[in-house]
């Protein structure tokens, strides 16, 4: 069976559980807790020398580590990834835009909410996530004005790559309603067969 090393509240590792569910995959779950350093421990690091979750355990016992490598792989001859060649780049290209552009911002700050007092340098740097999360955000706005997901108007691994920290984006001090074709995307994506909320195991 697939063993997923993850956080609850981990966009990254979300994404994954969310698209284990949607394709009816079985799973065994190991919660690591990133506030009491559970992704440090010698044992953790054998398996993910960076020491980060989200990281797949394989039924050959190979370990696959990085949310969107893991969508990739996962996704591979479903219909969450295009055959088309240049709308599997065209899905990369969104998933590249996720871990550049996205989710430094976006994620970064919801981590710095939520998990105790900011540091001084946290809320020096604050604005300048907000700034670039809100560029994130328009990109994504212009691009779903005229088409209901990102790749191939379909569902995609891409669309789920940037569901996961979009839809929670509230909770880092992001404002959605200036957002109308993201917010109706992020409507779709939930109606999605298979659907999970991020705080489903």
């Amino acid at each position: 069976m697939l063993r997923l090393y993850d956080y609850l509240s981990s966009g990254n590792g979300y994404k994954v559980r969310l698209l284990l569910s949607q394709l009816g995959l079985p799973f065994e779950r190991i919660d690591l807790d990133l506030d009491k350093g559970e992704t440090r421990t010698p044992a953790f690091l054998k398996l993910n020398p960076n020491g980060k979750i989200p990281a797949l355990q394989l039924e050959s016992g190979e370990v696959l580590p990085e949310s969107d490598a893991i969508l990739f792989y996962l996704a591979e001859g479903t219909p969450f990834l295009p055959d088309d060649r240049l709308e599997r780049a065209r899905v990369l290209q969104w998933m590249f835009f996720e871990q550049y552009s996205h989710e430094p911002n976006i994620a970064v700050a919801r981590f710095w909410h939520m998990h105790g007092e900011m540091t001084e340098e946290q809320k020096a740097l604050l604005p300048e996530k907000h700034e670039k999360g809100y560029a994130a955000l328009s990109v994504m706005e212009s691009h779903l004005a005229d088409r209901p997901f990102f790749v191939a108007e379909r569902y995609t691994v891409a669309d789920i790559a940037l569901y996961a920290y979009t839809h929670v984006a509230p909770e880092g001090g992001f404002d959605l309603e200036p957002y109308p074709a993201l917010r109706r995307w992020l409507d779709r994506v939930a109606s999605q067969p298979g659907y999970i909320p991020i705080t489903q195991g």
